[in-house]
């Protein structure tokens, strides 16, 4: 059994490997498909190979897994012997690494599938845009207020009616040419933007986690999809407390020795495209009636309004824990409002574009049904507040229900029953 690690660069990757006789270099191999094929056919089936995780990482690990026994991708962040080495080459790199594999001290990152892969490029790529897109919007705004032109009539600048309102005013030629301009690009970014959400839509529409995300209130396709791609195998997780550690909303604790333990700000560890997307859909929540406004409203009465949001965030990851891996849709949703999200999400696709082609139950709620609903909700909301209000935590336990062990447990049988037990010579 060898230990073999790849300081993985664009052009070439650093060999270094680790066996009975020692650690030692085994020089260079082209970062191309048919040198790596190569190299992985030289591996053995009991080997163990470990890269940091790069860009090129999952495309060497899949050329690489059906030869060797594992594939480990070690987690960078994690890496402070590499990192903060004072000799950094890509030998000393790859030394290191084959050290610390072969020690079994090596932090590996979770390596999705490709359903999983394709979701996080398409929202990623999405990102980007959206966020351009802002610029050039911004650009625009910037425009009219040097020229003095005050807040537009219109509540969307780039609607019809704002464009045509936009025509009508005298700028300087400059200007006028960056108007035009950032118009053409937010036009441009849109139909970017449209085509990822198209290819998004097919996707969820393939995707029951996706579908039973939706069922919350406040929670889109990006929201769910983003929650979705960052979570991967929900099943990999096993309390909540993981996921919401593994999204970065866990406070931060510091405690030494017997002094008490200090709670700070969250971590901020893992993705913050989903911590992002998580406070969105709890923006949106806050807003509809159900548990999930009294709670952020309980929550901003003792610690403001910024802090309950970011508790609301959390909670909405601990219900999609829940949610995902009882197989449940939400329990207190509004089924009129699911149904338009579905509808929404087929028409974004190529197979839905045309009205009438709803694959969903033909069901037609009128103005009287979606007010039931409302009420229905705030029902519920009211529920739930009591429920806190008349809560009482339990007294603390005290005497010998309090101990651990024998104390605290059933009486056994037999002869030990009733007896006194015997304290232990060697306290």
């Amino acid at each position: 059994m060898r230990f073999i690690a790849l300081d993985v660069h664009r052009d070439f990757c650093e060999v270094a490997i680790k066996d009975e006789t020692g650690l030692r270099l085994a020089g260079r191999v082209r970062t191309s498909v048919e040198k790596l094929e190569l190299f992985a056919q030289s591996l053995s089936p009991d080997d163990e190979v470990a890269m940091e995780a790069t860009g090129p990482a999952l495309a060497i690990a899949r050329i690489l897994e059906p030869h060797v026994a594992r594939v480990v991708i070690a987690n960078t962040r994690k890496l402070s012997a590499i990192a903060e080495s004072k000799v950094k080459t890509d030998k000393v790199d790859a030394s290191t690494l084959c050290e610390l594999l072969a020690a079994g001290f090596l932090p590996a990152v979770w390596a999705p599938d490709e359903f999983t892969r394709s979701l996080r490029r398409r929202l990623q790529r999405r990102s980007k845009l959206v966020r351009s897109r802002t610029r050039a919007k911004n650009e625009l705004h910037a425009v009219l207020a040097r020229n003095l032109k005050g807040r537009p009539p219109v509540s969307d600048v780039f609607g019809k009616k704002g464009r045509e309102w936009l025509t009508t005013l005298e700028l300087p030629a400059d200007e006028s040419e960056t108007l035009g301009c950032c118009l053409r690009e937010v036009d441009f970014l849109d139909s970017e933007i449209g085509l990822i959400e198209r290819e998004l839509g097919r996707q969820a529409m393939s995707s029951q986690e996706i579908r039973r995300l939706m069922t919350v209130p406040g929670v889109s396709l990006v929201s769910a999809a983003a929650f979705v791609a960052v979570s991967g195998d929900i099943h990999r997780f096993t309390s909540p407390k993981k996921l919401v550690s593994y999204v970065g909303l866990d406070p931060r604790v510091r405690q030494s020795g017997e002094g008490p333990a200090r709670h700070g700000h969250i971590s901020k560890q893992g993705s913050a495209e989903a911590r992002h997307m998580l406070c969105e859909a709890a923006w949106v929540a806050v807003r509809t009636p159900g548990p999930l406004r009294a709670f952020y409203e309980r929550v901003r009465a003792r610690r403001g309004a910024q802090i309950a949001l970011v508790a609301t965030a959390r909670k909405l990851a601990v219900l999609f824990w829940h949610l995902l891996t009882r197989e449940e849709d939400y329990a207190f949703g509004r089924p009129s409002l699911t149904r338009r999200k579905l509808r929404a999400l087929e028409l974004k696709t190529q197979e839905g574009w045309r009205r009438g082609r709803y694959s969903g139950p033909r069901v037609h709620e009128t103005k009287k049904d979606r007010e039931r609903e409302v009420e229905f909700a705030e029902q519920i909301e009211s529920a739930y507040r009591r429920l806190v209000e008349d809560w009482q935590p339990k007294p603390p336990k005290s005497g010998a229900g309090a101990t651990r062990g024998r104390a605290s447990s059933r009486p056994t049988s037999g002869k030990q029953r009733g007896k006194a037990s015997v304290p232990n010579p060697a306290l």
